[in-house]
């Protein structure tokens, strides 16, 4: 009985389990010729794995350093140490810094400075003073956790702050650039920051700086290294949960894998998965992005693996993807769904990936 593309669609769209599917989109090939194989994979990958996918550009990830309960209790501290912004001169500055380095993000913050910048600042006063730079990491400790700097490390803070502030440091930009102190809270110095703290800040004011900075920009930046590593992190939670084999790569096992398993690809898939005896019985390859342009790219990586795959005799290769980039199914998902025979899961499916084949007869007690 022929089959038209659209059966075919239908069929695997409307299969009862994941290896029922799996099932039906290895029939492709022998069905259908090769003009066809592009759209039915498109159609399969648009009906059933777009509608799981997220963008990830939605969360984020919760940082205390970052969060309001502890810039308020700094901010507090600030502002009650130098009553309301009013006693802020070099040696007032200092003997705020001295009795709670925390406040230093307050400063900071109202300087507009990176912890990188503003390190690099006090070089420009420390230097010609014999005294001490603060690097970024000292900044950290100070800000993050109170840890206090030596006595010439604040007078350096405490100088850079009120050069910055009284508009000595940097001197006039030239051309049509602009001073980081041309903001609005810092324009004319302490007496505009007197000015907000006491009426506070118009709501359009605010927003006109979220739309300069980026919402979340600070936070996203500091955490970027957790957002990276969001699918494989829930992946290596999973298999640890139901007991499975697996070693998850970087750059540190790269030998092992080859040596171990004879998986020649390099770099090595995200995870290998294997039995009690040792053999290698999958391949997993995690990858985020919310540009389609990048999936597509990324989806070159999956043809890869499985010319991998097929080398070693049909070891099942798997794809957890994240992002809205992927709904570009043309060429992203639809051919990553035909290189992994549909074994395609998010982290809304996650769960789902422990029904299909291999991962039943691993799961341990």
């Amino acid at each position: 009985m022929a089959h038209t593309p659209e059966d075919t669609v239908e069929e695997i769209v409307a299969a009862s389990s994941w290896d029922r599917r799996v099932a039906g989109l290895r029939l492709v090939p022998q069905r259908h010729g090769t003009v066809e194989h592009s759209r039915i994979f498109a159609e399969v990958a648009r009906a059933v794995y777009v509608p799981a996918l997220a963008p990830d550009f939605a969360y984020i990830h919760p940082a205390p350093f970052y969060e309001p309960d502890y810039f308020q209790l700094v901010y507090d501290a600030a502002h009650a140490a130098t009553e309301g912004f009013a006693s802020v001169g070099e040696d007032e500055l200092a003997a705020v810094l001295t009795m709670d380095p925390r406040t230093l993000l307050v400063f900071r913050t109202i300087a507009g400075l990176t912890k990188e910048e503003f390190g690099h600042a006090s070089a420009l006063v420390g230097g010609p003073l014999g005294l001490p730079p603060v690097s970024a990491s000292k900044v950290d400790s100070m800000e993050r956790r109170g840890i206090p700097a030596s006595a010439g490390q604040v007078q350096v803070v405490a100088r850079t702050l009120t050069r910055i502030m009284d508009g000595t440091l940097f001197g006039e930009p030239a051309g049509e650039l602009r001073s980081k102190q041309d903001k609005p809270d810092t324009a004319d110095g302490w007496a505009s920051v007197r000015k907000f703290a006491d009426g506070g800040v118009p709501f359009a004011l605010f927003l006109h700086q979220r739309h300069y900075g980026g919402s979340f920009r600070q936070l996203l930046d500091a955490t970027s290294s957790r957002r990276g590593n969001l699918i494989e992190d829930a992946v290596e939670a999973l298999f640890a949960e139901h007991g499975i084999s697996f070693i998850r790569t970087g750059a540190h096992n790269q030998g092992e894998i080859a040596d171990r398993f004879e998986v020649q690809v390099t770099p090595a898939p995200d995870f290998v998965v294997y039995d009690g005896a040792g053999a290698l019985r999958a391949m997993l390859e995690c990858k985020a992005t919310n540009n389609g342009g990048t999936a597509r790219d990324k989806a070159l990586r999956f043809e890869r693996l499985r010319d991998e795959s097929v080398r070693l005799g049909g070891v099942p290769l798997i794809a957890v993807l994240g992002g809205m980039g992927w709904a570009r199914v043309n060429d992203t998902l639809g051919p990553v769904v035909r290189d992994t025979d549909g074994r395609v899961f998010t982290l809304a499916t996650l769960d789902e990936m422990l029904t299909v084949a291999p991962f039943p007869a691993l799961i341990g007690p």
